[in-house]
């Protein structure tokens, strides 16, 4: 195991890395009290190698690893690496290419929905991990042995599990079953940010414009803050505290400092300056830039509920019979939409999915397949009629 804190020693290890044929990637970061998450550690394996890459280190600079991340010779490989990609998309401004998710693969073969990385190398290679380094302070130097030992941990078994996994999903004819997950892990769209739709991440009762336009107003100004302060949006003004202020519409900070849930301190300092810097404009918003309260989502208006309920039970019937995720096979709107009609919406009605699934949907829907109940063997089971 290599121990990378200098820029001359990573371009070597990425030089031999970009000689395998994939390397598993997994980072230890930091985030509570941040906005945007402080990596500590990286940690990669290949056939052969395992080295953990210090970015803390004074004298180490990154670019590397990010090239290594977009050589398309090299497969990368994940385990529920939404977060890592993440962060090597707002650090290297990149999204690794080609990935591999191996919680994705999992589901494919019927472990679970989102089985844990120690579920995983328990199943495998009959390991089991010790995770008492886990929620290590990874920001503090010098590391210790057990946090070394356990960072490596993480990715080199995971090379012995990547090719294990290729391998029953090439034997079962399942590797294109998680295409369209691994497409929509490396979209970009996934990862950025637009402080203008945050709002619409708030939980909220309202259909008011005017409170959902102020929502949004405030909503977008806190989320540049915290970008611009890098500090978690939370730690600036709690999301029931926005919709307080909306409801209130308070006109001065003295009015703001009564608003439930605010600290008088911010509504009289800076913040309140800001907040009613929002409010004023927001008096002089024309009404055609308020949100736009569409008409309710008619989508299951024709929901056949009796149709939807014999599915859903058929659903975990097939998904039990070929050990797959049921998720993974289709959402419970995927189901809807098939039962109000409109199968184009429906994502088990194309390649794989219809395959194993679309066909007896359509042929439950028409009929002409039942369910059976073997009460001697408490086993259900489908019967075409």
């Amino acid at each position: 195991m290599q121990l990378i804190e200098q820029t001359s020693d990573l371009e070597k290890l990425c030089n031999e890395l970009k000689q395998k044929q994939f390397v598993c990637v997994d980072f230890e970061f930091l985030r509570e009290h941040t906005y945007f998450a402080k990596l500590c550690l990286i940690q990669i394996a290949a056939d052969g190698i395992t080295a953990i890459i210090d970015p803390l280190a004074k004298d180490i600079n990154l670019q590397a690893f990010f090239d290594l991340m977009q050589n398309p010779e090299v497969v990368k490989v994940f385990h529920s690496g939404r977060q890592d990609i993440e962060l090597i998309y707002q650090q290297g401004h990149c999204i690794p290419t080609p990935l591999f998710d191996t919680q994705i693969a999992a589901s494919a073969l019927g472990l679970g929905e989102a089985i844990s990385y120690e579920h995983l190398v328990k199943h495998f290679l009959n390991i089991s991990l010790d995770k008492s380094s886990r929620l290590s302070d990874w920001s503090k130097r010098p590391l210790s042995p057990e946090q070394v030992e356990y960072a490596a941990g993480d990715v080199s078994h995971l090379a012995k599990i990547y090719p294990l996994l290729v391998t029953r999903l090439q034997e079962q004819n399942r590797t294109h079953w998680i295409d369209e997950e691994l497409r929509n892990l490396s979209s970009p769209f996934l990862y950025d940010i637009n402080p203008d739709e945050i709002w619409t991440r708030i939980r909220h009762r309202s259909h008011s414009p005017k409170f959902l336009t102020l929502l949004r107003e405030l909503a977008c100004w806190r989320e540049k803050r915290a970008i611009s302060k890098n500090t978690p949006r939370q730690s600036l003004i709690k999301d029931d505290i926005l919709l307080n202020i909306c409801a209130a519409c308070p006109q001065s900070k003295e009015d703001l400092a009564a608003v439930r849930g605010m600290r008088s301190d911010l509504a009289r300092g800076k913040i309140g300056d800001e907040i009613m810097d929002i409010m004023q404009n927001f008096k002089n918003l024309p009404r055609d830039n308020y949100v736009h309260i569409s008409e309710p989502d008619n989508s299951f208006a024709n929901l056949d509920s009796s149709l939807l309920e014999l599915l859903r039970i058929i659903l975990r019937i097939i998904a039990v019979k070929n050990e797959v995720s049921a998720k993974l096979i289709a959402s419970d709107d995927d189901l809807k939409f098939f039962c109000c009609g409109q199968i184009e919406d429906a994502r088990f009605m194309q390649g794989w999915r219809y395959e194993i699934f679309g066909k007896i949907a359509e042929q439950v829907s028409s009929g002409k397949t039942a369910i059976t109940y073997d009460a001697d063997k408490h086993n259900i089971s489908l019967l075409k009629i």
